[in-house]
């Protein structure tokens, strides 16, 4: 893609992933949207002029609208979106409530359903355009104390696959991005682990597995590795669905070791008896 009058609208934008992409896709020339629930605390528009921060709650359908027909408006059209915001829920799921797991799912699936099913009628007018999800290799895998968030993770799988075979009808393109462990404070906004009053059931077993969830995460690839796959994506006209920054091998190996063998070797990593 020529970089001159193309635009990109980001979620999820305030820091970590989205922020790295943010600021990549500006310093090649691209207008970015960059929403997030608080622009006002950001100061991300002062890293380039060709940043605009906007307000976007990604669960809330209305904000949603509101900052698509915006982007349109001020900048001519949307040749990118990248459905970033996203977090992760932690604790053992008997410990998890109703409204914990109903945010989760609506803000790590519906939130991207919202932001796409938004930006489609422009895009399908236009013929063109890019949906990139940003999922997880816990998509294609799974983590102890992880398991709301990787179900959001495997179902964005799903959607974001279907999503590429009904979309290409309109020369619409889909990407999945599925990073591995990556050096954000991702674990730190997650960090509060769900607990449930007079369950003690499993307080031995998030004793062992948190410190070796937290040991990962600072082992991990920079920001800057995932917005460079993010960029790629939107980019690249080579037909392909999925990028997997920091996690190839994982992914890989996920698929051809038997599941015995896959689950027993997440445990040893992970401490996770």
């Amino acid at each position: 893609m020529n970089a001159a009058n193309k635009t990109v609208l980001i979620t999820g934008a305030s820091t970590g992933i989205g922020r790295a992409a943010a600021e990549l896709f500006a310093a090649k020339g691209w207008t970015v949207a960059a929403t997030m629930r608080t622009p006002e605390k950001s100061n991300l528009g002062t890293v380039s002029d060709r940043i605009k921060l906007l307000k976007l709650d990604v669960t809330d359908p209305a904000s949603v609208e509101r900052a698509v027909e915006d982007v349109i408006a001020q900048c001519g059209g949307i040749d990118v979106v990248v459905n970033n915001a996203g977090y992760g829920l932690i604790g053992p799921f008997e410990a998890q409530s109703d409204d914990q797991i109903r945010r989760q799912f609506e803000t790590n699936v519906f939130g991207v359903m919202n932001v796409t099913r938004a930006v489609l009628p422009h895009m399908r007018e236009r013929r063109q355009g890019r949906i990139v999800n940003v999922g997880s290799a816990a998509g294609r895998l799974t983590l102890p104390l992880y398991s709301m968030y990787c179900a959001t993770k495997w179902a964005l799988e799903g959607f974001s696959e279907a999503l590429w075979l009904e979309l290409r009808q309109h020369n619409i393109k889909v990407k999945i991005i599925e990073p591995g462990m990556i050096k954000t404070d991702f674990f730190e906004r997650s960090r509060e682990v769900a607990t449930k009053p007079g369950l003690t059931a499993y307080d031995e077993f998030v004793s062992l597995v948190m410190p070796n969830l937290q040991a990962w995460e600072d082992a991990g690839a920079e920001v800057d590795v995932v917005a460079r796959s993010i960029w790629r994506a939107s980019t690249s006209i080579w037909p392909r669905l999925r990028y997997q920054p920091n996690a190839t091998l994982a992914v890989w190996a996920r698929g051809w070791v038997p599941g015995h063998l896959a689950v027993r070797l997440v445990r040893r990593l992970f401490n996770a008896w």
